[in-house]
């Protein structure tokens, strides 16, 4: 009987190349869009990226390092809060926000990563969700801070000196960062740094066996985890002015662990293909925000069962 070969994995070069083919199929296709497109349609497009910032962040924890983590939607809210709150104080440059609400979030991550990451599977799940909603309380009842039940009205970002003030003219900005990230994710995955990660999630006792410190992979996934998901919350303030706590709750934190898993978990091509289509999906189902948690739920048991290695696992074969 002849033998069939199995099917190669895209590593290395394959993947940087892939990546970066998609990186710029994803640029011409959104400048090609918004240059026809309408401001709602530019304003969605600003939203699926940010989304896939948000999964690349997700992926790290999650794909690359195999640590199950239910804060990311907090991540994401102390980078929007921490952007808008420099801007509205300080009146400072997209880029100095940008940044302050990246380096907050990640050092909360930090901390937060140097309590819980001793503990494994379902305990972390446990923590990270613990800290999830305490956040979620902290967003709704630090009236004074983040303006509560009421929102925070979030002044426009500037560049140059000029002002941020239709979704047209932050998408350049939005989809620039956007792709620096895809780049240094991709960059991340097939260095040293990537392949350490990843030997932690397929097995701790082999990884720490070959001198690899656990401990410090699981922390330093969880604190870029949560310094990317605050560079979205970042992002998300140059086209949005205003911010409400409801949207930060656990129902954003599934959708975004839906999208990496659902799109491919341990894959990157996965996460930014989940975070394309249901960035899109989310906006949709807007119009039936009742039944949102029964067909994110659907959608997750579905492919767990039929098709665990998710919506773009072909995309790993050759």
């Amino acid at each position: 009987m002849r033998e069939t070969a199995a099917p190669a994995r895209l590593t290395g070069p394959r993947l940087a190349l892939l990546v970066g083919l998609g990186i710029l199929a994803l640029a011409a296709a959104s400048i090609a869009l918004t240059g026809l497109a309408t401001g709602y349609i530019i304003y969605i497009v600003n939203l699926v990226l940010v989304a896939i910032v948000l999964a690349l962040g997700l992926h790290i924890v999650i794909g690359e390092c195999g640590q199950f983590s239910l804060a990311h939607a907090a991540f994401y809210g102390i980078g929007i809060y921490t952007a808008g709150l420099v801007t509205n104080l300080a009146g400072t440059p997209f880029w100095v926000s940008l940044l302050a609400g990246g380096l907050m979030a990640g050092l909360i991550g930090f901390f937060i990563g140097f309590l819980s990451l001793r503990m494994r599977d379902i305990y972390l799940a446990l923590s990270t969700f613990a800290f999830g909603e305490a956040m979620q309380w902290l967003f709704l009842n630090w009236t004074s801070v983040t303006g509560g039940p009421n929102g925070l009205n979030i002044k426009p970002a500037s560049v140059l000196g000029f002002q941020l003030l239709s979704d047209r003219a932050a998408f350049p900005l939005v989809l620039a960062v956007t792709l620096i990230i895809v780049a240094l994710v991709t960059v991340l995955h097939v260095s040293t740094l990537g392949r350490s990660m990843r030997a932690v999630r397929e097995s701790e006792i082999a990884a720490g066996s070959v001198g690899i410190n656990v401990v410090r992979m699981k922390l330093t996934a969880f604190t870029l985890s949560a310094f990317i998901a605050g560079l979205a919350g970042g992002l998300y303030t140059t086209f949005s002015t205003f911010i409400h706590p409801d949207s930060l709750g656990f129902q954003t934190t599934i959708i975004i662990l839906t999208t990496v898993v659902v799109g491919g978990m341990g894959s990157l091509v996965g996460a930014i293909g989940g975070a394309v289509v249901f960035g899109l999906m989310s906006e949709l189902l807007r119009q039936v925000p009742s039944y949102q948690e029964m067909i994110y739920g659907a959608i997750l048991i579905l492919f767990m069962m039929y098709a665990p290695r998710g919506m773009f696992a072909f995309i790993g074969r050759r």
